[in-house]
């Protein structure tokens, strides 16, 4: 079985101008924490999309595991904003770009 990483792709909600600082600095330590377990490929925010925020590349067991991260991270909690998972199959010099 073909091993997945997942990409959340971050959209703001409504309130996502009204976020507190709280909720920002919590933002960030999730994303530590994900970093700190290893879970966190490759996170950024994104510049000259409207109504996107940012995304995460996660490496996780499962999709379900990603599910949980998803739901866990604080703009998601809050109301802030809303995501999209994708799964994504890694094309590299290990597995000849998929051919």
């Amino acid at each position: 079985m073909e091993k997945l990483m997942y990409l959340m792709m971050i959209e703001k909600s409504k309130t996502y101008n009204k976020m507190t600082k709280k909720v920002v600095m919590e933002h960030v330590e999730n994303i530590r924490k994900l970093d700190d377990e290893g879970k966190l490929e490759i996170c950024g925010v994104f510049k000259g999309y409207p109504g996107m925020a940012g995304m995460y590349i996660l490496k996780t067991e499962s999709r379900e595991e990603a599910i949980e991260i998803c739901n866990a991270e604080p703009l998601v909690l809050g109301g802030y904003a809303t995501y999209q998972l994708v799964g994504l199959q890694i094309a590299n010099r290990e597995n000849n770009y998929l051919l």
